[in-house]
């Protein structure tokens, strides 16, 4: 009988063997681990404050007499409703947002179509009209008083030769000028993105086509601008809302409460008033308006990129 010989196994290629995956060496939690410390830093600075502040909103508590804090409910939001100044400020506030924001998106429109052209001396220009943006909102407060609109040495006392107290006769158009000429270059900024992202091939083909400049912009132009336009609306809305420095070093929120908005009363009411709960009150009411307001232009901006995103 003949033995039989069996040939020798091959060792497997190093390259074959797969090393047995190491369960929870990688979670989730582990991978978000670094980000702890920011994330508890965030929540102490913004939203530790924001409880109180809820808390505060439910107790009757005057700094100018000790100890008559005491919890009353909703009493101060029914009052915050029944006081006529608050109804003013939140209607001055308003008109200060939306006046705001569509002129500094018009006006950021305009200078950001400038832009987009070659010319000579464009770094430079572009450099001045950012320069607005990058000023302390104090210190551009300031100089617009001063320089602008002191009806004795402004500027617009030496252009039109009157000598109207601008600040006195129209408050919050001012406060409107100041506000606007600050946060223009901001709405210059994102459409000026937004132009210098347009795809070349396609204004080619429509000035191949025959199509005039008026028609390219309307067409293809504005409707590309659409996302950037509402970004600028939403971003500028949410910062204006808040414009505080304009009005407290320009008017003070006069001639009596002609320029006041919700930041400028809450301040009042909080620091000059010592009414810790209804300007809690005021607060948290300031911060739901505005929450709804951002939840809304935010799911109305995302429909817009799902839209035109699917469509490529």
């Amino acid at each position: 009988m003949m033995a039989t010989i069996s040939a020798p196994a091959r060792p497997e290629p190093a390259h074959a063997k797969k090393a047995a995956p190491k369960r929870g060496t990688d979670t989730p939690f582990k991978r978000r681990l670094p980000l702890l410390p920011a994330l508890l830093f965030v929540v102490a600075v913004t939203q530790l404050p924001f409880v109180l502040t809820v808390f505060y909103s439910f107790q009757s508590w005057n700094l100018v007499r000790p100890g008559s804090r005491h919890f009353v409910g909703l009493r101060n939001y029914i009052d915050v409703f029944a006081d006529s100044t608050f109804l003013g400020a939140l209607l001055n506030t308003v008109v200060l947002t939306v006046v705001c924001v569509f002129f500094s998106l018009l006006l950021g429109l305009g200078l950001a179509i400038l832009l987009d052209r070659k010319f000579l001396g464009r770094g430079v220009v572009r450099t001045l009209l950012i320069t607005p943006f990058l000023i302390l909102p104090a210190a551009g407060a300031l100089l617009w008083k001063t320089t602008m609109f002191d009806p004795t040495y402004g500027l617009l006392h030496f252009v039109f030769g009157t000598d109207v107290d601008w600040l006195s006769e129209f408050p919050l158009a001012a406060v409107m000028a100041q506000v606007v000429w600050q946060w223009t270059p901001f709405m210059m900024l994102l459409i000026l993105a937004g132009l210098q992202s347009q795809p070349k091939d396609v204004l080619e083909a429509a000035s191949v086509d025959g199509a005039g400049r008026w028609r390219t912009f309307t067409a293809i132009t504005l409707p590309h601008l659409s996302r950037f336009l509402q970004l600028a609306t939403l971003l500028g809305a949410i910062y204006i809302v808040n414009s505080f420095d304009a009005i407290f070093l320009m008017t003070q929120g006069g001639p009596g409460t002609a320029s006041t908005n919700l930041p400028f009363y809450i301040y009042q009411r909080a620091f000059q008033g010592f009414d810790i709960g209804q300007s809690s009150a005021m607060g948290v009411i300031v911060v739901i308006l505005t929450m709804i307001v951002a939840t809304f232009a935010l799911r109305l901006m995302f429909r817009t990129f799902s839209v035109q995103g699917g469509g490529k």
